[in-house]
């Protein structure tokens, strides 16, 4: 009786399809699984670049490679960077792609995880061009910073009103929260390092905010100041920080925690120093 000898096809997962059916082509060319391989890093990259945590990250690009025939997909991820390798009939290859911070975006994740889903569900003979074309289609469209600016200044007013501020506390911290969203909107887009955005756009809505206390504002002034840099508060990423740690992706969750330290200090440090240009001696909530 023959026995058959172990290999990785047969050890590692296979994906299936809706009736169970494994998906797996029965040749794969080397540049079929090229594409495939540059599929999936690209996948990660877009997940971890607009606020995916890790672990979803790693589970759309397995699932991303099942779907497309490979037998295994293994990721590396870092806090700059994300390694993917392929593996069909003992044939590794390997990717490495540098990874930049971009704005939060949960459209896209979404996007992905609908795409992935939907080829899952399509014959294997027809979803290697079909998932080419539909990652070159994903809609990056935001809200137009017209409209995400002057929502941003609102909350920072309704949090100064609930804090005890009057209307003229809520009007100013409007004003100064939504230069502070316009300020950190345009050193993006102009590609400012991250922790110089935080620094300049807490120190301009400082400094407008403070300007209610110079003109004895309100009831309260100095609440205007400490809701106006709200916005700035970098709560996503911290809780994907925590999020990684807790699921063994400790490198990663390392990474994210002291970039949202490193922001949150710089964004201190603005405040501080329009501060000190103001000669205002505290900041805060007096009740």
């Amino acid at each position: 009786m023959s026995k058959t000898i172990p290999t990785i096809d047969n050890i590692l997962p296979i994906a299936t399809g809706i009736q169970g059916t494994p998906k797996r082509l029965p040749y794969m060319a080397y540049e079929d699984q090229q594409q495939i391989t540059r599929l999936c890093v690209r996948c990660g990259l877009l997940l971890m670049q607009y606020g995916a945590e890790s672990s979803t990250v790693v589970d759309l690009c397995k699932r991303l490679g099942f779907a497309l025939g490979v037998a295994s997909v293994e990721c590396s991820l870092a806090f700059n960077g994300i390694t993917v390798t392929t593996i069909y009939n003992n044939r590794c290859i390997t990717t490495l792609r540098s990874s930049t911070t971009n704005a939060i975006n949960v459209g896209i994740i979404i996007q992905i995880q609908q795409l992935i889903l939907e080829l899952e569900r399509l014959p294997m003979t027809s979803t290697l061009e079909h998932a080419t074309e539909r990652f070159d289609a994903l809609d990056r469209h935001t809200y137009p910073i017209w409209l995400t600016a002057p929502m941003a200044g609102m909350a920072c007013a309704c949090f100064a009103y609930l804090a005890g501020g009057d209307i003229p506390v809520a009007l100013v911290t409007f004003v100064a929260a939504t230069v502070t969203a316009l300020v950190r909107h345009w050193l993006t887009r102009s590609f400012f390092n991250p922790f110089v955005t935080a620094l300049a756009a807490a120190f301009c809505g400082s400094v407008l905010s403070g300007m209610g206390w110079w003109l004895h504002i309100g009831n309260d002034p100095h609440i205007a100041i400490a809701s106006s840099v709200v916005l700035l508060i970098p709560s996503f990423p911290l809780i994907n920080s925590l999020s990684d740690m807790l699921k063994g992706y400790m490198n990663m969750g390392m990474g994210r925690f002291m970039f949202v330290v490193i922001l949150t200090l710089m964004t201190c440090i603005g405040i501080v120093l329009a501060l000190l240009l103001l000669g205002v001696k505290y900041w805060g909530f007096s009740g």
